[in-house]
């Protein structure tokens, strides 16, 4: 899993993420026999924890060698596939770290050439990503959305409105801000300002839960609302020859998007607030309105400007990552842009960068050795799954699968590049629509409700100053929310996406 790095928000340096210190705590007792422990711990702890990673790998390693039918090539490529999916789902070993090493891996014993490494980052997606990441922070960092919030919150008389107030917030941030992350460090100065209004415990926690809830439920709102996103587009065109356009995933993804917020806000208010809060008048501080500096009309017109080209790729024929890049460079541009160009680098996050080009490696491996399609010949055949007619069967398999996902492979993109040759190459295997099967598969893979370590944004909001929320809360509203985005994922089937053409 990865762990975040501390971050510049709201003003003050946040607390380094640690994941295994949300669940170890800290004693602080000099010479006590829990430090006693922990020394122990630290000294042979790592050979405790490597026996399930190690032993895994060995059976693994075994386990491809036994097909007769594999070539040298695909035994390869799916070892290196395994021991990658391995050490992501039991090891805290950065995910970046694991997708490379387990490239370099596949390079030296010859299982794909070199240059495969190289050409990963001149892919397409790499540099939609690049351009998005400078794209949301020229927005932060101008004010805009902090502006944006503020306006929209400011209107709240009662805590009920502000919840609903802060969803319809949050909503529309995917759509400029391409991590998770971003736009969690983008409102938590305004979680900080309700929560000191608010100045009840039970209020804090609940909008502690909400602001990360509906940051990661509105995900699927936009194509570069998320990385994985762009990893799955590309590998549905790598293996059908189809594409989502910007314009159809909004379409597709916005309503979903949009319901599945408010129905998480709905919920969250039942479950953690009584209906004496939720009436209960709030005053939140107001800032003066300023007219919109240069630099906030030039984002905005620039941000405009490349969401009207976005939505309008069939005409004008410019690709989204063209048109991204082309964005990112008038940002960045001397007496036009808003942000330096050093400073524009900083916000693009590398380490993702080089995740999804190695992860593109490995899916490609798969694909090109033949390793992935003889994953689904046997895996799901003995499922029983290829064998059924029922659409209803399959698509809450394939939903029950991508929702649970979450659970055993905590990094998102490592769960699309896991999880999307097999489920495509399965899509072919039953004769299904690739594109239907690979969006509601996302829809599924963006779920990741039941743990913190679940989302760096779900961590930086139990890891603020101060109370705020607990593992336990957050697998009490899952325990909801995983039967509600099955329930909402079958209606928005049978009601509305197979009528947009995304039938299975």
């Amino acid at each position: 899993m990865t762990k975040a790095t501390p971050d510049k928000i709201g003003g003050s340096t946040a607390k380094s993420l640690s994941v295994w210190r949300t669940f170890e705590g800290e004693a602080s007792s000099k010479g006590t026999p829990a430090k006693v422990a922990r020394t122990h711990k630290k000294g042979f702890g790592w050979v405790v924890n490597a026996v399930l990673p190690l032993t895994l790998t060995t059976v693994t390693g075994v386990a491809v060698l036994l097909p007769e039918s594999l070539s040298t090539n695909a035994r390869l490529s799916l070892f290196a596939f395994a021991l990658a999916v391995i050490l992501w789902s039991t090891t805290s070993f950065n995910a970046a770290f694991v997708a490379l090493a387990a490239v370099i891996l596949l390079v030296l014993t010859g299982g794909v050439p070199q240059e495969k490494l190289y050409e990963s980052l001149a892919s397409d997606v790499v540099w939609l990503m690049i351009g998005a990441f400078i794209l949301g922070n020229a927005v932060q960092q101008t004010g805009l959305a902090a502006r944006f919030a503020q306006l929209v919150v400011s209107r709240a008389r009662t805590v009920g409105s502000v919840l609903w107030l802060l969803t319809t917030m949050i909503i529309p941030l995917s759509f400029f801000i391409p991590s998770t992350s971003g736009r969690a460090a983008v409102v938590i100065p305004i979680f900080h300002s309700i929560a000191n209004a608010a100045n009840d415990k039970r209020v804090t926690k609940a909008i502690a839960i909400l602001m990360p809830t509906v940051i990661l439920v509105s995900t699927i709102g936009t194509i570069i609302a998320a990385g994985s996103h762009l990893v799955a587009n590309d590998l549905l065109y790598q293996i059908s020859k189809q594409q989502i356009s910007f314009t159809d995933w909004v379409l597709y993804g916005t309503p979903f998007g949009i319901v599945a917020s408010y129905i998480s806000c709905w919920v969250i208010m039942r479950l953690f607030l009584d209906k004496k809060r939720l009436q209960r008048p709030i005053t939140l501080p107001q800032t003066k309105n300023k007219p919109l500096s240069k630099a906030e009309w030039a984002t905005l017109m620039i941000v405009a400007v490349m969401v009207v080209l976005w939505l309008t790729e069939s005409w004008h024929k410019l690709e989204i990552a063209t048109v991204t890049v082309v964005g990112a460079l008038l940002l960045t541009t001397p007496n036009i842009g808003v942000l330096k160009w050093k400073d524009a680098l900083k916000a693009v996050s590398w380490n993702l960068i080089i995740f999804v080009g190695a992860a593109l490696v490995l899916g490609k491996a798969l694909i090109e050795t033949g390793a992935a399609q003889w994953i689904i010949d046997n895996l799901f055949s003995i499922s029983g799954i290829v064998n059924a007619e029922s659409r209803l069967l399959i698509l809450l398999v394939l939903t029950l699968i991508s929702l649970t996902s979450h659970i055993y492979m905590t990094s998102h993109t490592a769960r699309a590049a896991a999880l999307v040759p097999a489920i495509l190459y399965l899509a072919t295997s039953l004769k299904l629509n690739p594109t239907a099967v690979l969006f509601i598969s996302t829809v599924g893979m963006d779920y990741c409700l039941t743990f913190p370590v679940s989302s760096k944004a779900l961590l930086m909001f139990q890891e603020l100053d101060g109370e705020t929320y607990k593992g336990a809360d957050l697998l009490r509203l899952s325990s909801v929310m995983l039967l509600v985005h099955l329930a909402l994922i079958l209606i928005f089937y049978y009601g509305y996406w197979r009528w947009l053409g995304l039938e299975l």
